[in-house]
C-alpha cells in the first residue's frame, strides 16, 4: 500500500476520523481483518462475524501499532481501549485513529471503504509507477493459474497475487492493498456468487489483462445456468479498457462460452487451446506433444506468436494443469516476457496455494494426491483423472478415490453426485472411500456400490482415515478431494502425519536425465 495520512484516507474512503484522531497520522498500510496480523502503520478493520466482532480487538489492534482502526461503531477512545497507547510515545501507536464509517454495525459501509482505499491504490499506482493488473476467472482452476502467472510475471519484477483464493469483497481489496510502490504486477483472483460480483471486484482494481478459463457448474444453484454464469465470469473482459489502451483479453479456445466472449470487449483478444485442431483454428497460444511422467506432471511444447515453440516440463500435477499455463504464458509474453524465460518460470513453478494437486509419497511408498481445497464437476473429473493416470503406471498398486460432497450444485446436485460414480468406474479406480452422511454423499456411495466399485461410506475424517491406515497397501495412490466445508485435507494431513511426507522426485530433471 501506499503511504497516506489519516486524513488522506477519510477523504478517499468518506469516512470520518473519530476520538481525537489526527489528520496527520502516518499510514503506510496494508489493511487487515485479523487483529493478530497487524503491524506498526497498518489498518485493522473491524469487522462484525458469525462467531466474533472485530470490534472487540480493536484495542489489541492499537497495541500492536495499528495507525488506524476502521469501525462501524464507537466503541471507545484508544486511551481507554489500550492504555498503553497513550504512554509508549511510540509515534505508530501514540496518534492510533479511528475511522468511522457504518453506524449500523453490518460491516458493509466498512467494507465498500476498504474498496475505495482499495480503488486509490490501484489508480496511483498504475499512473504514477505503470502497475500492470491482471484478472483471472473462471469455475475451476483459478487459483493454480493465478499462481502459475504470478510465477511467470515475477521474473519480470515484483508481483503480488492472493494467498490461496483470496477472491471475493473481503480478500480482493485486501489483497489489492498489497501492493506499493515496488510492485510491477498485481495478479487477482476473481469469484461470483452472482451477476455484479466479477463487475464490482474490477472496478476496485481495474485490470488491463483480463483471463477467463472456463464456463463450469460450479455455483450452479446460485445461478441457474451455465449462460448465467458465463454471462457472470464475462464481466471481467467487459471491465478491460480497449486494445489500443493495452487491454488483453485470455480466453480459453476449447471452451465454446469463454470463446464467444471475444464479442463482449473492445480488448485485444489473445485464445489458447490444448486441442489437436488449434492451430487450423489460429489459435495463438496451443500445446502439443503433452506428455505425462509418472504422477501425471505434464511436459509439452509451447507454440506462440512470438517466435520459435518451447518446452515446458510442469512441476505441478494433473493434465489439466496444461490449460492453465497455456494461460499464464500468454499473459506473460503478452507482458514482454521473452518465451524462453516463460518457459522456465513455468518450469520451475510448484504449487504454492495449500491442498491443490499437492503430491506427496510417503516412506512406504503409498502417494498422496491431496487436491482437497474445493471441488465441482469439472474438478472432480481432473482430479479422478490425475489419481487414474497416476495408477496406471503402478500396475501392483490399488487407486483410492476419498471423496466429500460438491458444494453449491442446486437441483442437479444429487445427480451431479450419481455421475460421479461412472467416472469412477470409467476410469478404473478400484476403491471409493466416502466421508459424510449426507444427501450427496449417499447418492455417491449408493451409485458407486450400484455400478460394482468398491465403496466405503464413513462418517468423519478420522474413520476415513482409520480405514485408510488399515487397507493401504505400500505404493497405492490416494486422492483427496471435496468441497472446501467438507474439510477433508485433514485426511491427507491424517495420512501423511509422521512420514517425513516429501514430493517425488521428478526425473525428468535428475543429474542422470
Amino acid at each position: 500500500m501506499i503511504e497516506l495520512t489519516a486524513g488522506t484516507v477519510a477523504e478517499v474512503t468518506g469516512g470520518a476520523l473519530i476520538d481525537g484522531a489526527h489528520e496527520d497520522t502516518v499510514v503506510t498500510g496494508p489493511v487487515e481483518f485479523d487483529s493478530r496480523a497487524v503491524t506498526p502503520g497498518s489498518i485493522f478493520m473491524a469487522l462484525p462475524g458469525a462467531r466474533v466482532d472485530g470490534h472487540d480487538f480493536a484495542g489489541a489492534a492499537l497495541g500492536d501499532g495499528a495507525a488506524l482502526v476502521m469501525v462501524g461503531r464507537g466503541v471507545g477512545p484508544p486511551a481507554l481501549l489500550c492504555p498503553s497507547v497513550a504512554e509508549s510515545g511510540n509515534p505508530g501507536t501514540a496518534n492510533a485513529a479511528y475511522l468511522e464509517h457504518d453506524p449500523d454495525g453490518t460491516g458493509a459501509r466498512v467494507l465498500a471503504a476498504v474498496g475505495r482505499l482499495a480503488r486509490h491504490n490501484t489508480d496511483v499506482l498504475v499512473r504514477e509507477n505503470g502497475l500492470t493488473v491482471v484478472g483471472v476467472t473462471g469455475s475451476a482452476g483459478k487459483t493454480s493459474t493465478k499462481d502459475l502467472i504470478a510465477a511467470v510475471l515475477a521474473e519480470d519484477g515484483e508481483t503480488v497475487a492472493p494467498p490461496g483464493s483470496f477472491n471475493n469483497e473481503i480478500g480482493h481489496p485486501y489483497t489489492v492493498l498489497r501492493a506499493g510502490r515496488t510492485t510491477r504486477h498485481l495478479v487477482t483472483e476473481m469469484s461470483a456468487r452472482g451477476r455484479g460480483h466479477i463487475a464490482q471486484l474490477a472496478r476496485i482494481a481495474p485490470p488491463r489483462i483480463g483471463v477467463v478459463l472456463n464456463v463450469g457448474s460450479a455455483h450452479l444453484g446460485e445461478f441457474g445456468s451455465r449462460d448465467a454464469i458465463a454471462e457472470a465470469k464475462g464481466e471481467l473482459v467487459e471491465a478491460l479498457p480497449a486494445g489500443d489502451a493495452g487491454g488483453t483479453a485470455v480466453l480459453n479456445a476449447d471452451d465454446p462460452r469463454v470463446d464467444a466472449m471475444a464479442s463482449r470487449t473492445d480488448a485485444t483478444v489473445v485464445r489458447f487451446s490444448t486441442a489437436p485442431d488449434a492451430a487450423d483454428r489460429g489459435v495463438g497460444y496451443r500445446a502439443t506433444d503433452i506428455t505425462l511422467d509418472d504422477v501425471a506432471r505434464a511436459s509439452f511444447t509451447l507454440h506462440h506468436p512470438h517466435g520459435e515453440p518451447v518446452r515446458v516440463d510442469l512441476s505441478v500435477f494433473g493434465a489439466h494443469q496444461v490449460s492453465n499455463a497455456l494461460a499464464a504464458a500468454a499473459v506473460g509474453m503478452e507482458c514482454g516476457i521473452a518465451p524462453d524465460v516463460v518457459a522456465a518460470a513455468l518450469s520451475r513453478h510448484s504449487a504454492t496455494s495449500a491442498n491443490r494437486m499437492d503430491v506427496r509419497t510417503r516412506a512406504d511408498g503409498v502417494t498422496v494426491i491431496n487436491d482437497s481445497y474445493n471441488a465441482n464437476p469439472d474438478s472432480m473429473r481432473a482430479g479422478i483423472d490425475a489419481l487414474a493416470y497416476t495408477a496406471a503406471g503402478r500396475p501392483d498398486a490399488a487407486s483410492w478415490a476419498v471423496l466429500g460432497q460438491m458444494g453449491e450444485l442446486g437441483e442437479d446436485s444429487v445427480a451431479e453426485h450419481e455421475r460421479l460414480a461412472d467416472v469412477l468406474v470409467d476410469r478404473g479406480i478400484d476403491h471409493l472411500v466416502v466421508v459424510g452422511t449426507g444427501v450427496n454423499q449417499r447418492a455417491l456411495h449408493r451409485a458407486a456400490r450400484g455400478r460394482g466399485l468398491s465403496s466405503h461410506e464413513v462418517e468423519s475424517v478420522d474413520a476415513a482415515v482409520n480405514v485408510l491406515d488399515h487397507d493401504l497397501s505400500p505404493h497405492d495412490i490416494v486422492l483427496v478431494k471435496a468441497s472446501y466445508a467438507d474439510g477433508l485435507w485433514a485426511v491427507a494431513e491424517g495420512l501423511l502425519a509422521g512420514e517425513g511426507s516429501r514430493a517425488p522426485d521428478d526425473p525428468r530433471t535428475s543429474p542422470e536425465q
